[in-house]
């Protein structure tokens, strides 16, 4: 598999984990176990967007690019159509704490709905 694929794949996969990490409690409603997956991947989404780190999938994904012979992210669908949402220009350490906190609070309402709506079918 070439290099470019790798990373193309790497970037999907960000992308599809950035979904998970924000919308997952909606998955949770249906499959309550995968609330195992879910709540470490908010954890792990809002501490690393509170505390300003970098995915380790980011340098993976251009340490790929670069031995594929590319110079950042250009050409291709995956880059013109997903690089903007995960990668978006002017990001700003108040933007990133922001974020990381919508995330945790959009999660902590969906599971706590989830909860009280357990406790009412025991009622």
């Amino acid at each position: 598999m070439s290099n470019r694929v790798l990373a193309d794949a790497i970037l999907v996969l960000h992308g599809l984990f950035i979904l998970f990490a924000l919308a997952g409690g909606v998955l949770v409603w249906r499959w309550p176990r995968l609330a195992w997956l879910h709540l470490p991947a908010v954890a792990w989404a809002a501490w690393v967007a509170w505390f300003g780190w970098e995915c380790p999938l980011t340098p993976l994904e251009n340490e790929l690019r670069r031995a594929a012979g590319q110079a950042g992210y250009s050409g291709g669908f995956i880059d013109h159509y997903l690089l903007g949402v995960i990668y978006p220009e002017g990001l700003t350490r108040g933007a990133q704490i922001a974020s990381g906190t919508f995330v945790a609070v959009l999660n902590l309402g969906a599971y706590a709905l989830l909860i009280r709506k357990r406790r009412r079918k025991r009622s």
